[in-house]
């Protein structure tokens, strides 16, 4: 058995034109309506998700920015409040003598490292007692914008500059006033240790951190440029006054975008700046988009891919339905002239039976005149006679023979509701035989039957039954004649294993057998191995059904070139089953 070319071509079916602009809607509306939604739903993460991890970086930024402040404002104080400490604990006379002014500066230097010198001065300016590594002693200082400014202010702390020494340095001053004379306190910072303070600011590659004046001169040195007093504005103008923290984005003279982040500390007019590579500061957000960016690529492939795949077995699926369709609409148009024809086929064995009783009866008066004939005229027998004789048996074996074909014609195509009748499998499947052997023999096909010596009933609609098993005999004899032509073919019918459950019929044929593809597909509806045209139009599926409708079960076996079995299990009938049983037993 072989797998049929199919019933319709594809290329020339009608409908295969229509099923170019159906991929095309499939296809848009798989694509399209998961894409929109993937998008979206990876839209609005992306924004949260960017939104948060942006306002996070900001947030780190603004915290280093303000600990730093504020731990540079508490320098600050806590050098005033030394200064402080010294001018109410100890007298301006105290205080002109060098000895005790050393050792002062030895206590400050023990306590903190930032101070470099310390000095008292008159309220004329003199410097008239110094402890450093420099000598300014007697050095006048009224004219120095530094000394006027504590004259006014009471406290000060200056702005980096050169003064006397021409080395960048700034200073902490304090005025004290007592009964008998108003006189200075000033202090040296420690320029390296006070950049270390500022510079010790890390923020990831590219971040520094520095100190502007009011006129946008480097307090600190800045790691990557600049040198102390050296212009390091933002923009190149000197910075605005601003409250708290203030983060901007700006460009600087290279072009590159930088992040900028400022604030003013309380306890001088110094902004403190961090600043850092765009880049560098959203490197993580640069790194997420990136990765969404190419999720989202490889996720629009997925779908479109997946989508082409899909859209090709929906319409693959769709042609196989409308194929199946067209198979359907030939089968039924096939099973109604088949209908028909057995409607022909029964009319034309009812009118051919009644000749042929007329015949008989006929036959029948002839045998009976031609006996009273030899017997009154006293004809002896002779050779004319015989032949005469053996002529009349061979008509009356011909009119049975005709009588019987006609009855299976007439049970054949007899068109009713299912009759369920106790059958006995030695006598049916011998009058199937009969119905198919003439055909078989033609092909050179041996039919041979291995029957059970035991009674064999089951409970079937013998016409039904008739069906199943003369389709299996027409589909064996054709995959026979395929291989083997018209000699050497075999169709093996056993009936065997009579158990309580049931009793199993093989019939095994020597054809073409069936693909390991198609074997499982011989029990789908339509679903022939035989070219157009040919068969009697009941598919296995037909026949399966009607053995699972009788309580049976129908299997098959076979290897593609080796031939096949078809196996057909049926419910024995109760009763006849113990009669069988007592019949063995005696």
């Amino acid at each position: 058995m072989t797998v049929n070319r199919p019933l319709f071509s594809q290329s020339t079916s009608p409908l295969r034109n229509s099923y170019g602009p159906l991929r095309k809607t499939i296809l848009s509306s798989m694509i399209l309506v998961p894409i929109v939604i993937y998008l979206l739903a990876l839209g609005i993460g992306y924004f949260y998700f960017m939104t948060s991890l942006q306002n996070s970086s900001l947030a780190s930024i603004k915290r280093i920015l303000g600990d730093h402040g504020q731990m540079i404002d508490t320098f600050l104080e806590e050098r005033k409040s030394d200064l402080a400490f010294i001018t109410d604990t100890y007298s301006y006379t105290a205080l002109k003598d060098p000895e005790t002014l050393r050792q002062i500066l030895k206590q400050l230097q023990h306590k903190s490292s930032a101070f470099v010198d310390l000095g008292i001065f008159d309220n004329n300016g003199v410097h008239v007692n110094y402890q450093g590594p420099y000598d300014l002693s007697g050095k006048i200082y009224k004219d120095e914008p530094w000394f006027k400014a504590v004259l006014e202010n009471g406290v000060y702390i200056s702005d980096v500059f050169l003064g006397f020494r021409k080395i960048p340095h700034f200073i902490i001053a304090m005025e004290k006033h007592s009964p008998s004379q108003t006189w200075i306190i000033r202090a040296t910072i420690d320029t390296y240790l006070f950049n270390t303070l500022v510079e010790h600011v890390s923020i990831g590659k590219t971040g520094e951190a520095y100190l502007l004046n009011t006129k946008g001169l480097l307090q600190t040195r800045r790691p990557s440029s600049g040198s102390l007093m050296e212009e390091g504005t933002l923009d190149h103008r000197p910075p605005e006054f601003h409250q708290g923290l203030k983060i901007s984005i700006q460009k600087d003279r290279q072009g590159n975008e930088q992040l900028y982040a400022t604030t003013w500390l309380k306890n001088k007019l110094w902004m403190l700046v961090v600043k850092q590579d765009k880049a560098d500061a959203f490197h993580t957000l640069n790194t997420a988009t990136y990765l969404i960016i190419l999720t989202t690529v490889i996720g629009v492939m997925i779908i479109i891919l997946v989508s082409f795949y899909f859209t090709a077995r929906i319409v693959r699926r769709l042609e196989t339905m409308d194929s199946e369709k067209e198979k359907l609409r030939f089968q039924l148009i096939h099973a109604s002239g088949l209908a028909e024809l057995g409607e022909m086929a029964t009319g034309f064995a009812h009118e051919i039976n009644n000749p042929l009783q007329i015949i008989k009866s006929e036959l029948a008066l002839i045998q009976m005149d031609l006996a009273e004939l030899i017997e009154k005229a006293g004809i002896q027998p002779s050779e004319t006679q015989t032949e005469l004789t053996d002529s009349l048996s061979q008509i009356d074996l011909q009119i049975n023979r005709c009588s019987q074909i006609t009855h299976a014609i007439l049970k054949f195509g007899r068109r009713s509701e299912p009759e369920t009748q106790t059958l006995d499998l030695n006598q049916f499947i011998p009058e199937i035989i009969t119905m198919v052997d003439k055909r078989a023999s033609v092909q050179g096909i041996d039919i041979r039957l291995d029957p059970d010596s035991r009674l064999q009933f089951i409970k079937a609609d013998p016409a039904q039954l008739q069906q199943v098993f003369l389709n299996l005999f027409n589909n064996a004899i054709d995959a026979i004649t395929e291989k083997h032509g018209s000699a050497g073919g075999m169709i093996n019918l056993s009936v065997d294993s009579l158990t309580k459950e049931g009793v199993v019929i093989s019939i095994t044929d020597n054809g073409i057998g069936i693909s390991d593809e198609n074997i499982k597909k011989v029990f789908t509806p339509f679903f022939t191995t035989k070219p157009v045209g040919k068969g009697t139009g009941l598919g296995l599926s037909v026949c399966y059904g009607i053995i699972k409708n009788m309580g049976g079960d129908m299997a098959v076996s076979s290897r593609n070139g080796n031939g096949t079995v078809f196996k057909i299990s049926l419910p024995v009938e109760r009763s006849k089953f113990q009669e069988n049983k007592s019949d063995d037993a005696r």
